[in-house]
């Protein structure tokens, strides 16, 4: 009975958070339609006390404050709004932890409900009901933190040829605007998306130097670093082109090492499972006789 009360009332508040979001159930009233349109006005967005934007602005920033403490006590220290802006995620850091306490509540009542309608044991109970909404709340973190990794290394492998581009561009006499811009437009990879954001800080005012170190510090590629610092030079070296020939060289030879690395590390994973299937018949075939010598030396 109280797990059917609970349900009652999170069923209630639900229907009522959905219902308020209706055009024919919250009709707004005629002076305040016809407000806009008054002299004076002032746009001052009202919200009713039991709306879904009431309920959002109530939880949001509880939701940001739990949320990175979860995530930083589970080891992950980078903020979460610089992991969204990096894949060019929709949503902001906000609206991403609400969304993720709300799965975690989610995963919370159905797992009380579970334990409680099953009859689990008060040990195996509390693991389930604690456990649940853990799991479903670094699932989401996990996520983004793959999509994050995913991004970067993505970011470092199209590096080499997106330089050698800048490079025959500016040796031909674009400069480095024109040469960024036309990357940015031409191109379909994880660059030309970051390089169009760049392009849009140039316009919004923004120095080549500025934009460019923006986009370093947001992606966290030591290859890119590199890259930046030499684009840098753009107004003090008449001979740009060669310097970034080089360096995309240098970045496609560092990341053959670090395939050729996880091709090694790959092939002695190899040998893991090959060394369990021979290491149990071994230990057998050795443990039969000195078994067998054990207890013949007990029976003498």
């Amino acid at each position: 009975m109280r797990a059917l009360a609970v349900v009652s009332v999170l069923a209630f508040v639900g229907l009522a958070l959905l219902l308020s979001e209706q055009r024919w159930i919250n009709r707004p009233k005629l002076t305040d339609r016809l407000a806009p349109y008054t002299p004076g006005f002032a746009a001052v967005s009202k919200v009713s006390l039991l709306s879904v934007a009431s309920f959002r602005e109530v939880v949001a920033p509880l939701s940001q404050v739990v949320g990175e403490r979860i995530a930083r006590v589970f080891g992950i220290s980078e903020e979460l709004g610089i992991r969204l802006r990096r894949i060019h995620s929709p949503l902001d850091a906000t609206t991403f932890r609400v969304r993720q306490i709300g799965w975690a509540s989610a995963a919370f009542m159905v797992a009380t409900l579970a334990a409680v309608g099953f009859g689990l044991p008060t040990l195996f109970a509390v693991l389930v009901v604690l456990g649940v909404p853990i799991l479903s709340f670094l699932l989401l973190e996990q996520q983004v933190v793959g999509a994050s990794s995913a991004w970067q290394r993505r970011l470092s492998l199209e590096l080499p040829v997106v330089a050698e581009q800048l490079g025959m561009l500016m040796s031909a006499g674009w400069s480095l605007s024109a040469a960024l811009n036309r990357i940015a437009e031409r191109g379909s990879g994880n660059c030309s998306k970051d390089l169009k954001r760049v392009v849009q800080r140039v316009r919004q005012g923004l120095t080549e130097a500025e934009a460019l170190q923006e986009w370093t510090d947001l992606a966290q590629v030591a290859a890119l670093d590199r890259l930046v610092s030499i684009l840098a030079l753009n107004r003090e070296t008449a001979d740009l082109g060669r310097l970034i020939s080089d360096e995309a060289r240098s970045i496609r030879r560092e990341n053959q090492r670090e395939l050729i690395e996880a091709i090694e590390k790959r092939t002695q994973q190899v040998w893991i499972p090959v060394t369990a299937a021979t290491l149990v018949p071994g230990l057998l075939l050795m443990g039969i006789p000195f078994l067998d010598a054990l207890r013949l030396f007990s029976a003498t």
